[in-house]
């Protein structure tokens, strides 16, 4: 069975394409022209075992907040195109992750039904071009469109840079965990499916 999805979307604002292989290696090529996204992608990758190709071309002359946002739809729908029908999977992840003084923890289940919970404060308001408001809406915008209920917590830090990495990594294991195919698992579902 071929878990991999891709998915274009053409705007005004924004024309991105995608494609996610859960089933990889963690091989990321990721260019959306805001430095600091791209390393936390590719991160969610590497941690995730995700084959990821993101090529996203955006308004950058206005700012990042499309790019970003436009990504998340585009990567949540290709997550969700790629769980198929999701029996089988693992369902639920979490994963909590150090980055030095920061420890987030986030926690997932590809349930079918989008909802996300969103706890973190950040200090400074941009790390690098990448403006720190987005970080709770990409986290937000992804759970919707991958109907995925998603709790994504900063526990403490100091660094916002480690604060929003340690997220990132923690989205990347957890999903790695909760996509996991599971043999013994032929429901998923008390309800006998997770597509509504």
């Amino acid at each position: 069975m071929s878990r991999i999805a891709t998915i274009e979307r053409k705007t005004k604002e924004t024309d991105i394409q995608i494609t996610l292989n859960l089933d990889g290696a963690g091989n990321a090529e990721i260019e959306t022209g805001v430095g600091f996204f791209d390393h936390m992608l590719h991160h969610v990758a590497v941690h995730g075992l995700f084959d990821l190709q993101v090529r996203a071309v955006g308004d950058l002359h206005i700012d990042a907040h499309h790019t970003i946002e436009d990504v998340a739809i585009v990567l949540g729908d290709a997550l969700d195109r790629a769980l198929g029908e999701r029996q089988g999977i693992t369902r639920i992840g979490h994963s909590y992750v150090p980055m030095d003084e920061a420890l987030a923890r986030v926690v997932i289940d590809l349930s079918g039904r989008g909802y996300a919970v969103f706890d973190g404060k950040f200090d400074t308001p941009m790390i690098g071009t990448f403006p720190t408001s987005l970080v709770s809406h990409f986290f937000e915008t992804l759970a919707l469109r991958s109907k995925m209920n998603l709790h994504a917590h900063v526990l403490y830090g100091r660094d916002d840079h480690h604060k929003a990495e340690a997220l990132y990594k923690a989205l990347g294991r957890a999903l790695s965990m909760a996509v996991a195919l599971n043999e013994r698992r032929a429901e998923t579902s008390t309800k006998g499916t997770l597509i509504t």
